[in-house]
């Protein structure tokens, strides 16, 4: 009299071969995107040869400079420099944070052997700026130009070349 009809689960139809499809996908997904990345990151065998680091070239004075074609490095300052500046109403205190770049192992070692003359040689050259110069840009920059010709300048004597290609600095706060 009625006819019976017979339910199926629902998602049992064929559902194994659509999860097995799926993960096929995704691995095949994921292969290409691995092997896409290693070609990109790769990149060709042609790669330039490293220059040696402790080659020196000579300026027109005759100074050694630091080797442009060297790794560069970069010696941090274990502690930020704070100090305070005069102001027009009252004094500002600034705190520096401060690396600076070397090109080569050798020159890593000097400005590491004297990070207590570099410190030095920062401290009193920033204690020579006032609030009015380092609130612009163009104060902080002459700041940070004064501050590596007097590394350079102090470490020249010592380690016998000028060892820092730069001062760079990493943290500038003024309160």
């Amino acid at each position: 009299m009625a006819e019976e009809l017979e339910l199926e689960p629902v998602g049992k139809k064929g559902g194994g071969k659509k999860k097995l499809i799926i993960i096929i996908v995704a691995v095949l997904v994921l292969l290409i995107g691995a092997g896409v990345a290693w070609f990109l990151l790769a990149g060709s065998s042609g790669e330039p040869a490293k220059a040696d680091s402790t080659e020196q070239t000579q300026d027109k004075e005759g100074k050694a400079e630091p080797n442009e074609a060297g790794e560069a490095l970069y010696v941090a300052l274990p502690q930020p420099f704070v100090f305070n500046v005069p102001g027009n109403q009252r004094s500002r205190l600034v705190q520096i944070s401060v690396q600076v770049m070397v090109r080569g192992a050798d020159n890593e070692a000097l400005a590491k052997q004297h990070l207590p003359l570099i410190e030095s040689v920062l401290l009193s050259t920033f204690s020579q700026f006032t609030e009015e110069q380092l609130s612009t840009s163009q104060g902080r920059e002459n700041l940070r130009t004064a501050a590596q010709q007097a590394v350079r300048d102090a470490l020249t004597p010592v380690a016998g070349k000028p060892v820092v290609e730069r001062v760079l600095f990493t943290g500038f706060v003024m309160q």
